[in-house]
């Protein structure tokens, strides 16, 4: 069982940056592949960015270049590093964990309860 709480959501200006973090407890949080997805209502969740347990990443094409996933075993905790935001940014970030190097929502077990972002333009 794994355990997901996200923190570093909130409001902020276009162009600005944000860091999300996701602390993970439970058991071989190292064995999994991480991912961030988001949400807006009314629309199906999208995967952001996941990394895998070598360090090898995945960006969702309309973050490339400006959104970092990365992750710390030491520390259990996977981040999210947001620059450059845009008011399309809007969304309700999700961290998850999962046993397939993908975007796909589908591959995830284990999800936490969200941390809101809002770009104002």
């Amino acid at each position: 069982q794994v355990q997901l709480v996200e923190s570093g959501g909130g409001s902020v200006q276009a162009g600005g940056s944000l860091r999300l973090a996701c602390a993970v407890s439970g058991n071989r949080y190292s064995g999994y592949y991480m991912g961030w997805f988001r949400q807006v209502p009314g629309k199906e969740r999208e995967g952001v960015a996941a990394i895998a347990r070598d360090r090898s990443t995945l960006h969702a094409d309309s973050v490339k270049g400006r959104f970092t996933i990365s992750r710390d075993d030491a520390e259990n905790t996977l981040y999210l590093q947001m620059d450059s935001l845009k008011p399309e940014d809007t969304a309700m970030y999700y961290c998850a964990a999962g046993l397939v190097f993908t975007l796909r929502t589908y591959a995830y077990n284990y999800w936490g309860q969200g941390t809101q972002v809002t770009v104002s333009s």
